[in-house]
């Protein structure tokens, strides 16, 4: 069997070692499964511990894709014997307290995803982290982790979970707050997919670079005069990036994101959800950028987005660790629940894009339903990420 994950250690002018990853599943479009995960995370460990590594660099196999998300196809058996009810069964809330068996896989999997996530984020060497084509939900997870977050002409970036019936987990509650006014909610509600000029302009990325270059990149990496400092070894790398860049700069494309900026500010601005939806899914545009993001809003989970709504309002000044404790138990209990199961039943196993949502619009979700979803399933001590700090 092919490895799912390849590991290099090259050698540097200067005696020091790159640590090279590659996520080696292209027919997947390197979706991020649990072998995956548990090759990366004990490795990452090894190299950030092992003195001659100075850096690494974190890329897909072939041009498609860097990452286009978690391998969740692999969950939808799991969903399938531990949720809550089918779809099309009338649903009560006292259903929520009376069974409280979580499949274990679902909360397996997210743990040791987050974990990998928050050691990218906490890396104390450079991470480079090449964005290549389609990068999305868990993709984007380790991008936006990286201390140098490269885009290409290629990239296509979402979180998409609206129309999956999750939520954008990863660390969206952390950094989707951090985007320029209205951006992140507007993301979040939409799934809209921007492009690398985009991801600039809401700094889920740091460097523009073409793809061609990359190779070329590579070489020069190993040319650095790496040290003991690591944040001279930072700044070193990120100058030779800025040179890269530079190259590049010409075939940069318009940002959507940015020339949206001022109406989707206006949309978002409002006290709640439902007019928020009622005023993204009424505007009149013939924009293809705004239609298609419109069409995710309408045709998605509004489970999903009160989720995508009310994580992010909580998330405001946590800290990293504690948006990654929120979001795993979003996560358990969004296996459970069966509006995840069903959105993914829709779109990847019959593949006849008609998911049968528990709810037709957001003012219908039951406030208790909310309040399920973000009571804590472990006490604090108990929390399977209690250790991240």
């Amino acid at each position: 069997m092919t490895d799912v994950v390849l590991f290099q250690e090259v050698d540097c002018d200067n005696g020091k070692k790159i640590g090279v990853i590659t996520l080696n599943s292209p027919k997947s479009l390197n979706a991020l499964s649990g072998d995956m995960i548990a090759l990366l995370y004990p490795k990452l460990i090894t190299w950030q511990e092992q003195q001659n590594i100075a850096a690494v660099f974190l890329q897909g196999e072939g041009e498609k894709a860097f990452c286009a998300g978690g391998d969740i196809v692999h969950l939808y058996n799991a969903m399938k014997t531990n949720t809550l009810k089918s779809s099309n069964t009338k649903f009560s809330v006292d259903t929520l307290s009376v069974d409280n068996k979580f499949a274990p896989e679902i909360e397996d999997y997210f743990t040791q995803e987050y974990q990998l996530d928050f050691l990218i984020h906490t890396f104390n060497k450079p991470f480079i982290v090449w964005g290549n084509g389609i990068v999305m939900g868990g993709g984007l997870g380790m991008l936006v982790g990286a201390s140098h977050r490269v885009v290409t002409e290629n990239s296509r970036i979402a979180m998409p979970e609206i129309s999956i019936g999750l939520f954008p987990d990863v660390g969206g509650s952390y950094f989707l707050n951090k985007m320029p006014a209205g951006c992140g909610l507007f993301l979040a509600l939409t799934g809209a997919s921007i492009n690398a000029a985009d991801a600039k302009f809401c700094q889920l990325a740091d460097y523009f670079v073409e793809q061609q270059h990359k190779d070329n990149f590579i070489s020069q990496l190993k040319m650095i005069n790496w040290g003991e400092t690591v944040p001279l070894n930072h700044d070193k790398t990120s100058q030779l990036l800025q040179e890269f860049e530079q190259g590049s700069a010409s075939k940069l494309p318009v940002s959507p994101l940015r020339e949206h900026k001022t109406l989707i500010t206006q949309l978002v601005e409002k006290n709640e959800l439902t007019d928020i939806v009622t005023a993204i899914v009424s505007v009149e545009t013939e924009d293809k950028w705004l239609s298609r993001a419109q069409k995710s809003l309408k045709n998605g989970s509004a489970l999903s987005a009160q989720l995508a709504y009310s994580q992010l309002q909580r998330g405001k000044g946590m800290t990293l660790a504690d948006c990654f404790r929120m979001e795993l138990n979003l996560a358990v209990k969004c296996g459970h629940f069966g509006e995840f199961l069903e959105g993914v039943r829709a779109l990847l196993i019959d593949k006849d894009n008609s998911p049968q949502w528990h709810y037709p619009s957001v003012e219908l979700i039951d406030a208790k339903v909310l309040d399920w979803f973000f009571e804590s399933t472990w006490s604090k001590a108990e929390h399977p990420l209690a250790k991240l700090a």
